[in-house]
């Protein structure tokens, strides 16, 4: 079995309104070589959250399903959608008449999941329009393609609880943790029927997906708990084991027939972020809550940290550390985990639209319950004048395809642990 946080970690992930590292501050002496610098910690920052309204979701290198409410961010809820193709042209079924159809299978293998493994109720539909797949097509998280009214999930099947951690079991073989969704096998019929009297349909992948544009994997949980409920990670691009089977009988043979996913298929995940009535939307409203408490939430909320007391450093110095402590509230053993790092960005001028990646991985200690950010190139740059001082955003690092939420402590917080900017530098 597959070491769930090990393949997370794996994961290809870029921020959603971003641009490329300009390398900043590369001119930046070593530290170690000056010695006897000025360190000032007395720093005023100002902290609060910020929406993120565009987040590209399409082809991510996993998708989320499912639901959870949290208590403080309120609901998030993310559906698939999908393509599938034909694993070769021209299939031949054989008869019908001698066909018997033992099951009908959605299998998604997990990379891991993000809540508390409770019951969900999962649905599936087909889809009435394509996916576009073209490379200048993009799809967000409030993206969406009209799907049919049916549910092709079978009588009885829809209410599972969810198990990423053990091996799954599967025609009498164990393998690696898999949601199995049992369809209608009627849904089955109708694609053996289709290959019987209608052979185009399957003798290329074009024909095939204009037939069978993709489905629609999502989940109804209206009365879903505070506390309850998870997202759920899937590899479905690079995994042959997430695809849709037919299992049959042909004249008394036991036989399978699969529906592939793989990169050569347009899927994308759409996030659903209920925040009624919740200390986010709190915030949101006033952002000077934010001195208090502030967050960052995958698909949804950037943290925004200010420090405009960097624009009094002197021109003349040399930057040899300036590390930033992010304090989180959060328990060990909660299920809401941080996760294991947060990157930064900032806008490189006030007009600027979009934020620009600074290349720092903050890394999170569970020890200390806060992140710490290595800033010595940013306020390197900020002293040379080579960007302007409009504070930086701090994000999950999986921040298209996970559903991590933080809670950072603000410099106005109860609790013990206040963020703090430290910078050491020596002038000449």
């Amino acid at each position: 079995m597959k070491i769930l946080s090990a393949l997370l970690l794996l994961l290809l992930v870029s921020a959603a309104c971003t641009k490329k590292n300009p390398g900043l501050g590369k001119e930046i002496i070593d530290p170690e070589v000056l010695l006897n610098g000025i360190t000032t910690d007395t720093f005023d920052l100002y902290t609060y959250s910020i929406v993120q309204d565009s987040t590209e979701t399409k082809n991510a290198s996993n998708v989320l399903l499912g639901s959870y409410v949290d208590p403080k961010f309120g609901k998030v809820s993310a559906t698939i959608f999908t393509e599938f193709r034909l694993p070769g042209l021209n299939p031949n079924f054989g008869d019908p008449a001698l066909i018997t159809i033992d099951s009908f299978v959605l299998a998604l293998e997990y990379v891991g999941y993000y809540g508390e493994l409770s019951t969900q109720n999962f649905e599936v539909y087909s889809l009435a329009d394509s996916i576009q797949n073209a490379s200048d097509v993009k799809y967000y998280q409030f993206s969406s393609i009209p799907a049919n009214n049916t549910n092709w999930v079978a009588a009885g099947q829809g209410t599972i609880t969810p198990d990423p951690i053990n091996d799954a079991v599967v025609a009498g073989a164990e393998v690696d943790p898999q949601l199995r969704i049992h369809l209608d096998t009627n849904r089955a019929w109708d694609f053996i029927y289709q290959s019987n009297t209608n052979p185009s349909t399957f003798a290329s992948n074009a024909a095939f997906q204009e037939y069978f544009k993709g489905l629609q994997i999502t989940t109804s949980n209206p009365t879903q708990a505070v506390g309850k409920g998870a997202i759920l990670y899937f590899d479905i691009n690079n995994n042959a084991a997430s695809k849709l089977t037919i299992y049959f009988k042909q004249a008394g043979v036991s036989k399978t027939y699969d529906f592939t996913i793989n990169t050569n298929c347009a899927d994308f995940t759409h996030v659903d972020h209920d925040q009624s009535n919740t200390p986010v939307a709190a915030l949101l409203a006033d952002t000077t809550l934010g001195q208090k408490t502030f967050y960052a939430q995958a698909n949804k909320l950037r943290a925004m940290v200010k420090i405009p007391g960097l624009d009094q450093l002197p021109d003349n110095i040399v930057i040899h550390r300036a590390d930033l402590s992010l304090p989180v509230q959060f328990q060990t053993g909660y299920r809401y985990k941080p996760g294991s790092r947060v990157t930064a960005a900032s806008k490189l001028a006030a007009s600027d639209i979009y934020f620009t990646s600074l290349g720092i991985a903050g890394l999170y200690s569970d020890a200390n319950k806060q992140y710490d950010l290595d800033l010595r190139a940013y306020v390197q740059s900020l002293v040379n004048g080579k960007l302007e001082n409009t504070g930086i955003v701090v994000s999950p690092l999986f921040f298209r395809n996970s559903a991590e939420r933080i809670v950072f402590n603000g410099t106005q917080t109860n609790n013990k642990k206040k963020p703090k900017l430290v910078v050491t530098y020596t002038t000449y």
